[in-house]
């Protein structure tokens, strides 16, 4: 990719419920630009209410890209993401607009710059393979196989079955171990930004936000589209049935919580969540400017971009 691709692009990010969206709708109004969504679960056609997607009347308001995109049956990598946002980006600079990448999935940030591993499409069979072999040993027998295997998955946290699975499908599929194909030279898939904020609130105003954010969801009819999810039957292990507020919801159509008790621990794991999120941006985008609000987001960005 040359310069000129990404002569326009800057970087929103920030935890769940820090004004992120709003964010990058101000710059698009001031700049003329065009969002590009960079969060895991707004990719997903089924998680319309439950993500916290833009609302129709924001996504005509300015154009918006990769929000909705996917089916919920569908999984969506950082690499698949990463490849569908570089062409998108291009092609916002091609219509020389400045492209907005908003979202708080840090690695997908990662993927578009620091460029993806070299790693062959593994085949279905070996996908089913490795999720049946999870389902048959169990996480901790599973992940202590898969180490012996590849002593470069120790570095995968116990609980985490996706990158567990993935690690597992890709050492059947081609015989090496996937940390070999991670350790080899990436090319980026885009030019540096120019220019990239972290949203960081005060603590106790963040996690009055996430409350807020998943009360919204409900009074939108959130429990209705997790009745709809619900009713496809899919996998569990799927990313859209984890979404925050989607799989407590579940939880309770199913009979095993009521929905104060389903209410009570979205927002608890919306809170966790968004803590794991700040802990990662602070270690994975430590050399990225931080604003407290969204407004004083915005006028950073702009700041940098006439610098």
């Amino acid at each position: 990719m040359t310069e000129s691709f990404n002569a326009n692009a800057a970087f929103i990010a920030g935890p769940t419920a820090s004004g992120k969206s709003a964010a990058a709708l101000m710059l698009a109004e001031k700049l003329g630009g065009e969002i590009v969504n960079a969060d895991a679960l707004q990719v997903y056609a089924d998680l319309d209410i439950l993500s916290a997607r833009p609302t129709q009347g924001e996504m005509g308001a300015v154009p918006h890209h990769l929000f909705g995109f996917l089916d919920g049956a569908e999984r969506c990598s950082a690499g698949r993401w990463a490849r569908e946002a570089a062409r998108v980006i291009g092609e916002i600079g091609a219509r020389g607009r400045m492209a907005i990448v908003v979202g708080g999935t840090g690695l997908y940030f990662k993927a578009l710059e620091d460029g993806l591993s070299p790693i062959p499409a593994v085949p279905d069979e070996a996908r089913e393979a490795a999720r049946a072999a999870f389902e048959k040993l169990g996480a901790e027998a599973f992940r202590n196989e898969l180490v012996a295997r590849d002593p470069g998955a120790a570095r995968i946290a116990p609980g985490d079955r996706q990158r567990l699975t993935r690690s597992w499908e890709v050492l059947a599929a081609t015989g090496r171990p996937f940390s070999a194909f991670q350790a080899e030279a990436r090319a980026p898939l885009m030019a540096p930004a120019r220019a990239r904020i972290v949203i960081e609130p005060e603590r106790e105003a963040l996690y009055a936000a996430c409350d807020a954010r998943f009360d919204r969801m409900l009074a939108r009819g959130g429990l209705e589209e997790a009745r709809r999810l619900r009713a496809r039957n899919l996998p569990d292990d799927l990313p859209v049935m984890k979404a925050l507020g989607a799989a407590e919801l579940i939880a309770h159509l199913g009979g095993a919580l009521t929905l104060d008790e389903a209410a009570d621990l979205a927002r608890r794991n919306t809170k966790r969540f968004a803590k794991r999120q700040l802990t990662w941006f602070r270690n994975q985008a430590a050399g990225w400017p931080k604003a407290a609000t969204p407004e004083a987001a915005v006028a950073a960005v702009i700041d940098a971009l006439q610098s």
